[in-house]
């Protein structure tokens, strides 16, 4: 090696027998950057110009091998290429782009074809361009504990693998399998990634590095399967009887997931398609062309940006106050064992922490701890929890209907009924049992913060931490600061949500918060269609095909639709009638008072929820419907845009408000707390990358032919008019 190495540390045994260990300095994890690179060619170099070396493992220093490459080294890329464009023109710029976009495929290559055989000794976390690097070697020996991870999750940000990942493991594994994989994302355990072919061996974490040399030492061949003449992928070839019983469905079940709203996808189905037709050197060519086009894209730019670096910079605290001392939290309150309740307690009690789980008697109480015991037991039958974990876990929590058994919390988090009345007297309980430190949070979708205060004694130690349901897989939490609400009490709302390893994001207080106000503004808008006389088949697909998880009347149904009409209920009584929706209450009061349909939870609500069956959308909707109108009439991507614009228009709204503060934390709750479209990168990325000029012209339209709700705030009238966007505030502050 030329120069002395700095990520890696090289030696060689008596054996002969290379060692490459990547530690990166200063860093917990390591990830691939530019400089990795070279040094990862200069070893493979020194290896081939040594004949006293028969070959390398590869393994890490750290806890974990690696979470793959630094985005924020590709964000630079292409930065570099708007750059070169301006300088030199698109052709030397696009040229320059797309060699250093692969250069991380060629390195591989050329450790896959230098002669000498490599292996890959893999513990913890090997995830992306990391795993990729693994595919490369000759052998790979897997880690066989619980914290080894393989995959290629490049999906989840809108990429695809551009390191030879969609050739290797396509020439791995069966086609559709294989596809499977890229397109899902998914992290594997060493045992399956080995019964899938994507691993050789699995070995207690002591042994890894021993067994991979030992391969070496046996002779092992640094040949890789696809380099042998006559090399046979495992589906065989894509134009054969086998292939064509595989490409049709894939390409069916690709638009069926995506209705190609993700670039991404579409290229790992042709990189695959097209490479496995060809050579592996051309097949890795046209990967890195798909890659340069896919990395250029805007939704790659928007994901990258909201579900990796926004995302990882709020999870690092960019948002908690900086001058509060780390909190402790050993022992958690939660009041309220109903379902919201005992899911807090779930998630608290398996982040290792106590808690005391209190109800107005004791059977309330243990029916919260046993549907604790029953979200364990689910673990425990998926073979991801053993019944010593739930053993530990259940012991964490005292179930009880004293209040005086909150005395030794740190905090307190209130999960009763969403009625002021009723939280006011829970608070008043609390405040007479807290130690002066504690803090209380009150857990409500729609109150706000200030007024449920107005009853504490302390109001500044008075926090709102909004969980979403259910709470053992939604991954936000808002913590909402009221008027009074201090810093410390801010702070250690966000250091127990992110000890329970959820993403919290800091909403000032207001009506609905910002995820409830956004999501709310979806489902009313699915209301507001089927009163149209939109058929509702076609409500629910334009809303998946806009890129939400699921339609709005699914949604209405899962959160119930008692719970949206008393929500309605209670802000024209605080409000008046002109801040609710007539249409909508009268579809609701027909549903629910009427119709006795409140949702999922009694099997009738817009849907119908037959026993062992999947559920059905409800014939008697057309009855409720004034007109009906011809289907063929009716433009699908307006309904699109009319889903997405409602509810963009809405985040933009808190901002002018003050209610979000950060666009960042807008992006990131969005996606993760309703499902907002992730190709756009969330709520207010949506408007920046399409413009605000651009933007605001097509509100203007759907205001002029659906109403007011569609009327853009003044402050993206402003953007429109001064071509700024709501990132531009935090580029100014960096």
């Amino acid at each position: 090696m030329s120069e002395p190495a700095k990520n890696f540390r090289f030696e060689v045994d008596a054996d002969g027998i290379g060692l490459a260990t990547w530690d990166m300095p200063g860093r917990s994890m390591n990830v691939i950057t530019m400089a990795v690179m070279d040094e990862l060619e200069g070893i493979v170099d020194a290896v081939v110009a040594d004949a006293g070396i028969k070959g390398c493992v590869i393994t890490s220093g750290k806890p974990n091998f690696s979470g793959g490459a630094d985005l924020t080294m590709l964000q630079g890329l292409g930065a570099e290429y708007e750059r070169l464009k301006a300088s030199a023109g698109e052709e030397a710029a696009m040229r320059h782009f797309f060699e250093e976009s692969r250069r991380l495929s060629l390195v591989f290559r050329k450790l896959e074809t230098c002669g000498k055989p490599f292996a890959a000794a893999v513990q913890g976390l090997c995830l992306g361009g990391a795993f990729e690097l693994a595919l490369a070697c000759h052998h790979r020996v897997l880690a066989d504990d619980d914290k080894t991870r393989v995959g290629l999750p490049e999906i989840k940000v809108g990429l695809f693998p551009g390191g030879g990942g969609t050739q290797r493991v396509a020439r791995l594994m069966q086609t559709g399998d294989a596809l499977q994989m890229l397109f899902k994302g998914e992290q594997l355990r060493a045992l399956m990634a080995k019964n899938m072919g994507l691993a050789h061996a699995v070995a207690p974490a002591a042994e890894i590095v021993e067994r991979a040399k030992a391969w070496i030492r046996d002779g092992g061949s640094a040949v890789a399967p696809w380099d042998v003449p006559k090399f046979k992928a495992p589906s065989g070839k894509v134009y054969s009887p086998a292939g064509m019983m595989i490409w049709p469905p894939a390409n069916a079940i690709y638009r069926r997931e995506t209705h190609d709203n993700y670039p991404a996808a579409k290229a790992i189905l042709a990189s695959v398609y097209e490479g496995l037709q060809l050579p592996m050197d051309l097949g890795l060519r046209v990967e890195s062309r798909y890659f340069a086009h896919i990395l250029r894209t805007k939704e790659a730019q928007a994901m990258i940006r909201t579900l990796f670096i926004s995302m990882g910079e709020i999870n690092k605290g960019a948002r908690r106050p900086k001058d509060v001392e780390p909190s402790k939290i050993g022992k958690v309150g939660v009041v309220g064992a109903g379902f919201m309740g005992a899911g807090i307690a779930y998630v608290t009690a398996q982040a290792g922490m106590e808690v005391v789980l209190i109800d107005c008697d004791q059977a309330a109480a243990d029916a919260g701890k046993a549907h604790c015991h029953k979200l364990i037991t689910g673990q425990i039958n998926r073979g991801k929890a053993k019944t010593a974990d739930r053993d530990a876990l259940l012991a964490r929590i005292t179930a009880t209907p004293d209040y005086a058994a909150l005395g030794d919390c740190d905090l307190v988090v209130e999960a009763v009924f969403e009625d002021p009345a009723v939280k006011a007297e829970v608070i008043g309980k609390v405040e007479a049992a807290l130690p002066e430190h504690a803090i209380f949070a009150s857990n409500t979708s729609t109150l706000p913060i200030s007024g449920l205060a107005k009853v504490s004694r302390r109001p500044e130690s008075f926090v709102g931490i909004h969980f979403f349901s259910p709470v053992e897989k939604m991954l936000l939490v808002e913590v909402i600061r009221g008027t009074q609400t201090g810093d410390r009490a801010v702070a250690t709302a966000l250091d127990y949500v992110r000890a329970i390893k959820k993403t919290g994001i800091v909403v000032n207080d207001a009506r609905g918060f910002f995820a409830n106000r956004c999501v709310l503004a979806y489902v009313q808008e699915g209301h507001k269609m089927l009163m149209e006389g939109v058929p509702p088949a076609m409500i629910e697909n334009a809303g998946r095909m806009a890129g939400m998880p699921v339609g709005p009347l699914s949604l209405n149904d899962e959160v119930a639709l008692d719970l949206g009409l008393k929500i309605l209920k209670a802000t024209e009584a605080q409000l008046g009638s002109a801040a609710i929706d007539p249409d909508q209450k009268r579809l609701l009061v027909e549903m629910v008072e009427n119709r006795g349909r409140l949702g999922r939870k009694n099997k009738r609500g817009f849907y119908d929820y037959p026993e062992g069956g999947q559920k059905k959308l409800w014939p008697g909707l057309f009855e409720l419907q004034p007109n009906r109108l011809d289907p063929d009439s009716i433009d699908v991507d307006e309904l699109k845009h009319r889903f997405l614009v409602v509810q963009a228009l809405q985040a933009a709204r808190t901002v002018q408000e003050g209610v979000i503060t950060d666009p960042r934390e807008a992006d990131v709750g969005s996606i993760l707390g309703f499902g907002f479209a992730p190709f756009t990168g969330g709520a207010l990325s949506y408007i920046d990358f399409m413009g605000a000029a651009a933007f605001v012209e097509l509100a203007r339209a759907l205001e002029s032919k659906h109403g007011p709700r569609f009327t853009p705030p003044d402050n993206l009238l402003a953007m429109a008019g001064n071509g700024g966007r709501f990132y531009d505030a935090l580029k100014r502050a960096a």
